[in-house]
């Protein structure tokens, strides 16, 4: 969908120089390609447009081609590679129309630059309890709305729970663990263990850190997949759960999930993020000599945030 004519445009706009620009627009330039089906081949017809998947360049030039869609935009826009996502808080009617304004803006952009959404695959995901469901159009069509939407693997619906994504990454992990089981004729130690960290864990872990599970049917449906694998191991079969994490020296992923936001809280607080560790954490101000000046402060929370933390 990238036009070379565009491309080019937006590549001399940028000031490269005249060279590097030439040298691009040969290289896609006097390309040709044709349809072959059962033996039946069509004519060949000229590429004007497009960048050849599978270089180095083609992304990158991707990348520029869409580089100024979020210019004007007023809302929150996100891009990674070919999606694109126009999110914002929407309280009111004028908090409404400016979201709108941004979608007839990506509307245009796309009429400009000849590259159209698919509005059959965008939708709107409503989020908040007293979300009022407000609609919204690219060009003279309707959004559908959206009870949930899988973003870069993750689930993410409109309760912000992540039972679904837990519910998933569980069946799936589980299907890896069963098709080790039944491939794999060695169930030692050696064998199994590996297997196990290569191929399932990250099926479990993967951005844990923004889909982590808060209710306990949640973490133990996450838990029971590798209870599952450690009892497949020969000789650890009737030994407990913690005995076998024990012996195996592995740590539940609960105890994983907290060691890792420890470590991040840590990093936190040690400036390695700065910016962003001032708004979330505050430090306790000691006078004492002895305190390592690393205490967090500890806020106010509402009463019920017990029941799912």
């Amino acid at each position: 969908m990238v036009s070379h004519d565009i491309l080019i445009d937006k590549l001399g706009k940028y000031n490269l120089d005249r060279a590097t620009i030439r040298w691009v627009h040969n290289w896609l330039d006097n390309r040709s390609q044709r349809v072959v089906v059962n033996g039946s081949k069509s004519c060949w017809k000229g590429i004007t447009s497009g960048v050849p998947q599978g270089s180095v360049l083609g992304p990158v030039l991707f990348n520029i081609f869409i580089n100024d869609v979020d210019i004007g935009i007023e809302s929150t826009l996100i891009k990674f590679a070919d999606d694109t996502k126009l999110g914002g808080v929407a309280t009111s009617l004028e908090d409404r129309d400016i979201i709108q304004n941004d979608l007839s803006k990506l509307e245009k952009w796309s009429e400009v630059n000849r590259m159209r959404f698919n509005k059959e695959k965008c939708k709107v995901l409503h989020l908040g309890r007293n979300n009022q469901f407000h609609t919204y159009k690219m060009g003279s069509d309707c959004l559908g709305s959206s009870m949930a939407e899988r973003d870069l693997g993750v689930i993410v619906d409109h309760k912000l729970n992540m039972s679904q994504q837990c519910d998933a990454v569980a069946k799936k992990a589980n299907m890896i663990l069963g098709c080790i089981n039944r491939c794999v004729v060695s169930k030692t130690r050696e064998v199994i263990l590996p297997l196990y960290s290569a191929l399932v864990r990250p099926q479990l872990e993967y951005c844990i850190q923004f889909w982590a599970p808060h209710f306990k049917k949640d973490v133990e449906k996450l838990e029971r997949v590798q209870r599952r694998a450690t009892r497949m191991i020969k000789g650890l079969e009737n030994m407990t759960y913690e005995a076998r994490l024990h012996e195996l020296g592995l740590f539940s992923l609960e105890k994983r999930r907290l060691r890792g936001d420890m470590i991040v809280v840590f990093k936190y607080l040690q400036g390695c993020h700065k910016e962003e560790g001032e708004n979330l954490f505050l430090l306790v101000s000691e006078d004492r000599t002895r305190s390592n000046g690393l205490k967090v402060q500890q806020g106010r929370f509402r009463l019920d945030m017990l029941k799912k933390f």
